[in-house]
């Protein structure tokens, strides 16, 4: 089969136009996803005042997320393989969706600890379904450009929030906050359950040969073991590369809005501006870092150069981050960190798209969450590492080290387990 030819006939006609309304989907579920988990960032400052909490009692709340989001990320995952990603993302959804809210009723430490730890699970479905959406609608050069794109949802996420949450709780008080941006996401479980099918499927779109093999591969439902997926390097370079670098998207998430105010005094009245900068830059990234590979792959480059070339410029466009607590200028500094945050989404949306180049559709949404359940274990070692440096020492500059230093050791590990990105053959 000429699967060249296959892939650009998938992209006339309605599949084509179909498949980027299915992006335009996953596009608002990373949007929701980041505006529900970055709140509790937001409101760091204020509800530390209000309901007297350490920075080991915040690092304890992220740490149940973290847990959870470990844990929902390989079950979660695990399941949208078994029940498809139609029906397992809108309950992945569901789930985060409630949870959000749920922090309107918390009044103390373990509340608030139980309600992120429901949130992480229903959250860990988020990137397995959405992958796997694209590996079900795109061919291989397109993958990294649509993971990009839905990738970049996640920092209009951060985007919004904010702006729309220090409005809230001034108007009407912090439970507000999380009660209006957790109901968001009901609106998406409608829109997707309405228009989500996978192609060739009833009410879905069937576009060329190339997706009815993949399609029919799937009707198999093979049941493949994760110790069989543990099994290859392929595996574990997807895995370590997420374990060193996902907690660096952490500590931008929770603990930027602290950063700022510690640092250069900034509060939540004006929060809003230092961040959408730095959350517009990372939505470029999102962007520009799936679209360096395809237009390298479509000049002629392998899939393994173009996309290692992508993943080099963006570990290097995080290196100056270790200036940013030194740095007296507070643009200068959020300059820095909209490189280093815009550098992580580049890389983060060719991490993604590392599985669907190496495994076999079927197992995507498990291998997906494997990986990202490897990286929130990094993050709960962020989050208590956190905790107690700035606990002890009150400064972000060793923090700010560490997230330099990550991504070029990331790479090596990925290279050296994964030198050309080879197919993995996977036995049931």
């Amino acid at each position: 089969m000429n699967i060249e030819g296959v892939e650009e006939q998938e992209t006339e006609g309605g599949a084509g136009n179909w498949r980027w309304m299915i992006c335009g989907l996953l596009f608002y579920a990373a949007t929701v996803n980041y505006i529900d988990r970055q709140v509790i960032g937001i409101l760091k400052v204020t509800l530390q005042q209000e309901l007297h909490w350490s920075e080991i009692d915040y690092s304890n709340i992220i740490l149940a997320f973290q847990l959870a989001y470990a844990a929902g990320s390989l079950v979660v995952g695990r399941l949208i393989d078994r029940l498809g990603t139609r029906r397992g993302y809108s309950l992945a959804v569901i789930v985060w969706s409630i949870a959000a809210m749920a922090h309107a009723a918390a009044r103390s430490v373990a509340g608030f600890a139980i309600a992120r730890a429901a949130l992480g699970l229903g959250e860990g479905g988020s990137f397995p379904a959405s992958v796997k959406s694209v590996a079900e609608w795109f061919p291989k050069r397109e993958r990294a450009l649509a993971t990009g794109i839905f990738n970049a949802g996640t920092n209009v996420g951060a985007l919004v929030t904010p702006l729309a949450v220090p409005w809230i709780t001034i108007q009407f008080g912090w439970r507000w906050a999380f009660l209006a941006t957790g109901a968001v996401g009901m609106l998406w479980v409608i829109a997707w359950l309405a228009l989500y099918h996978k192609p060739g499927e009833k009410g879905g779109v069937a576009h060329g040969p190339l997706v009815a093999e993949e399609a029919e591969a799937a009707k198999k439902g093979m049941k493949i073991p994760w110790r069989n997926l543990l099994l290859h390097r392929q595996m574990w370079a997807i895995a370590l590369g997420k374990f060193m670098t996902d907690p660096i998207w952490w500590v931008y998430l929770f603990w930027i809005p602290d950063f700022l105010n510690r640092s250069h005094g900034i509060t939540l009245s004006h929060v809003g501006a230092p961040l959408v900068v730095i959350y517009q830059a990372a939505s470029v990234g999102s962007v520009g870092g799936g679209w360096i590979p395809a237009v390298l792959i479509k000049r002629g480059w392998s899939v393994n150069r173009g996309r290692k070339t992508a993943m080099l410029i963006c570990a290097c466009g995080v290196l100056p981050i270790v200036l940013a607590a030194r740095v007296s200028s507070l643009w200068i500094a959020v300059g820095i960190i909209g490189l280093a945050a815009a550098s992580h989404q580049g890389w983060s949306a060719n991490m993604y798209t590392l599985a669907s180049d190496m495994f076999p559709e079927e197992t995507i949404g498990s291998v997906i969450g494997l990986a990202t359940m490897a990286g929130a274990l990094g993050g709960m070692v962020i989050a208590k590492l956190v905790g107690y440096i700035l606990q002890w020492t009150g400064s972000y500059s060793i923090i700010f080290g560490i997230a330099g230093s990550a991504y070029l050791l990331a790479l090596a590990v990925i290279q050296a387990l994964a030198p050309k990105l080879e197919p993995v053959r996977i036995e049931g």
